[in-house]
């Protein structure tokens, strides 16, 4: 009898069926399903949970093919039981987005479309479906589902030059149609004629190659994948990619190479005078306590690096020497050569690196430029960076900060960044930068925030209750006694827990006018410091004797108190950020009070003309026209509501009237004295030297002792 997928394949098959038996067996024992069934549709293929569910790490997991990273798959979800009350619900996962929400469709099954974020690079994908519970007894259930993305990934090696060197590494270019997905690796293999590691720069795969035997000798490479794809009829999972077999031919190098154990030396005053013990291959023809020199060229007349000098020899065909460092070199340049007599015996390569030091330090704050300011603020998340020589082999250490990883950091021997945040409690004025636990003697300064606050923490009373400034926008009209204008400050609406002002340093500008416009006085108030209160983080540390306490009054500023101000007088004041102090302008609040009135009286003294004048109990039908008459009458004049020191067109008054005062013939019988009340109408136009008034009004004469009503023109003059 044959089996197709060999007996082996048979045993596999039969033990996953047993697993996923029990462990569906399980979990039907613990809670009832949710699902009858789960279908995800890509743009190619359907893949049920009936059908397409394999173990992985022990769990059985739904599978299915990707082709991009942002896949986009249709769900179809069948539930046990359809309840119309208590719809089914996919919670939401940082590993895909819901495109399209969870919809029944038909009373049979609901329909969801999902978009998927970074497959290959996600771990432990999985779809959670809950459904509440309802009013027909129905409890609330939940279930998981396991996804298992999978994926079809190609590695091909090409190359046309197969000759390889003993000791120098070859780098080769692979070809993948999902480079994300083969797995790379820091570390060389071990024990095999050519070593070889799989790398990853922008995108594009690398294989390394370093020969180890003579001859013609096939490299064979293992690949991994990331994320696994399927095998004997969709039944095993593999990570493993088809080898990799190519064929070169290694050769001996011109000259041989010495492996050292030392791949970093350090130059310095010691290494220079007493010299680094360093372990080197056996080069057959070294000579004890001998100094070879070494050079980064194999040509005569090359610099100087370094200087060895063979003590002994070791057990293990290995030579035990010291090596003095001249110059710097990078195991990228070149090899090094070692000379006998100046002609080259060996090669070999490490890297000679200058002692870590630091020649400059600049910080970056959020959306800023880099500066050599090296003040930074509590609560504050800062780029730092470091610029020098040999600064990747440092370890540096920001005293009481924390370093926040970021994709954007730099590291090089040339430069370093590094973005720590700053604690919002810190107590220290001096934040040392170490390396290695000994300070560098460069240091960052923690300064307190100064950053213009908006004015809403400065409040202003003129006989109301406190109204913040910032609510007073436009002339403010007030019908009272202005008894004193205060300020106030609350120091607790500047810092919050998620943002620090620090202290706010205001000018105050205080100017008052007449109703004409004309300057009374003017005041300025500098150096005002209100420093945020208790509840701020950071409220100890801000303690100083400029801190504003209490309120601040207009009338112990003034000399003209507001409380003895004409009418229609105006109160201006200008409250704003000191711009010296931020280095920008800040913030700018005014703020005009004026002192309003609705009625005036003034004694007013006008010359009717032709007034036609009615005698109560007088045969006559109407009156007679008289000649020009002085009034002199105490009247009432009103302001206009909606507007700033503007009168209405009429006035009210009473006085006396002085009928034809002016017609002095001796035949004049007309010339009489009224106490009157008089209603007058005033032209609009404020400009006017020369009016014209209308009276209308009536009193009682004096001679006669009759009343009367009279009606007509006036002449007024305004000076």
């Amino acid at each position: 009898m044959r089996f197709p997928l060999g007996i082996g394949g048979v045993i596999v098959a039969v033990a996953s069926f047993l697993v996923l038996f029990l462990t569906f067996s399980a979990q039907a024992q613990t809670a009832p399903p949710l699902l009858r069934d789960l279908a995800l549709r890509t743009d190619t293929t359907r893949y049920t949970l009936s059908r397409n569910t394999i173990l992985a790490q022990g769990e059985p997991s739904l599978y299915f093919y990707y082709r991009q990273e942002d896949e986009t798959a249709e769900l179809q979800i069948y539930p046990v039981s359809f309840q119309a009350k208590a719809p089914l619900r996919l919670n939401r996962s940082a590993d895909f987005q819901l495109v399209d929400s969870v919809t029944a469709v038909d009373n049979s099954y609901y329909r969801a479309k999902i978009r998927f974020k970074e497959l290959t690079a996600a771990r432990f994908l999985k779809l959670t479906f809950t459904q509440a519970a309802d009013s027909a007894g129905h409890p609330a259930r939940t279930q998981t589902v396991n996804l298992l993305p999978v994926t079809r990934t190609t590695v091909d090696l090409a190359t046309n030059d197969n000759d390889l060197y003993i000791g120098e590494e070859k780098v080769f270019e692979l070809r993948s149609n999902n480079p994300k997905n083969v797995r790379t690796s820091a570390d060389w293999t071990r024990g095999q004629d050519i070593d070889y590691r799989i790398t990853q720069e922008n995108g594009q795969l690398r294989l390394h190659v370093l020969p180890n035997t003579l001859g013609s000798r096939v490299l064979t490479v293992r690949a991994q994948t990331e994320k696994p794809f399927l095998t004997d009829n969709n039944r095993r999972l593999s990570y493993a990619l088809p080898p990799l077999r190519q064929e070169f031919t290694v050769k001996s190098s011109r000259l041989r190479f010495l492996n050292v154990d030392k791949k970093e030396v350090t130059i310095d005053e010691n290494s220079r005078r007493r010299g680094i013990e360093i372990i080197l291959d056996n080069g057959r023809s070294f000579e004890l306590k001998r100094t070879y020199r070494v050079e980064d060229q194999e040509d005569p007349g090359g610099a100087l690096i370094a200087e060895i000098f063979t003590r002994s020899y070791l057990t293990n065909d290995r030579v035990l020497c010291w090596v003095r460092v001249y110059n710097t070199h990078r195991q990228t340049d070149s090899y090094l050569y070692i000379k006998e007599n100046d002609q080259p015996k060996y090669i070999t390569n490490f890297n000679i690196s200058p002692k870590t030091a630091i020649s400059g330090v600049t910080v970056r704050h959020r959306g800023g430029d880099w500066t050599t300011n090296l003040a930074v603020n509590p609560g504050e998340t800062v780029d730092v960076r470091l610029e020098g020589e040999s600064l990747q082999r440092a370890r540096f250490h920001f005293e009481d900060l924390t370093v926040v990883p970021s994709d954007s950091s730099v590291r090089s021997d040339a430069a370093v960044v590094y973005r720590v945040q700053v604690p919002v409690t810190i107590d220290k004025k001096r934040v040392t930068i170490f390396n290695a636990g000994q300070p560098t003697g460069f240091a960052l300064s923690v300064r307190e925030f100064q950053r213009p606050h908006p004015l809403d923490f400065v409040s202003v009373t003129f006989g109301e209750s406190p109204r913040s400034i910032t609510r007073l926008n436009g002339p403010v009209l007030y019908d009272r006694v202005i008894r004193d204008v205060v300020f106030s400050f609350n120091s607790n609406g500047i810092d919050t827990d998620q943002q620090l002002y620090g202290k706010q340093y205001l000018t105050v500008d205080i100017k008052t006018q007449n109703s004409k416009g004309e300057l009374i006085e003017m005041r300025t108030l500098d150096n005002i410091v209100v420093c945020p209160g208790e509840n701020s983080v950071r409220a100890a540390f801000y303690q100083d004797k400029q801190c504003q306490v209490g309120n601040i009054s207009l009338n112990n500023l003034l000399g003209r108190k507001t409380y003895d101000l004409d009418d229609w007088s105006r109160i201006l004041i200008t409250v704003k950020h000191t711009q010296a102090q931020y280095g920008e302008s800040g913030f700018t609040q005014q703020l005009e009070l004026v002192l309003k009135r609705k009625v005036k009286f003034d004694i007013d003294v006008s010359f009717p003309a032709g007034l036609l004048t009615k005698q109560i109990g007088s045969d006559a039908s109407v009156g007679t026209f008289s000649g020009i008459s002085l009034a002199t009458l105490a009247q009432f004049s009103f302001y206009s509501p909606n507007k700033i020191n503007r009168l209405r067109p009429y006035k009210i008054g009473a006085g006396f009237v002085a009928l034809n005062a002016f017609n002095l013939s001796p035949d004049n019988k007309d010339r009489n004295l009224g106490i009157v009340i008089l209603g007058s109408v005033y032209p609009t136009r404020s400009d006017a030297k020369l009016t014209f008034p209308l009276y209308l009004g009536g009193g009682y004469l004096v001679n006669g002792g009759k009343p009367f009503f009279l009606l007509g023109p006036g002449i007024g003059l305004r000076l």
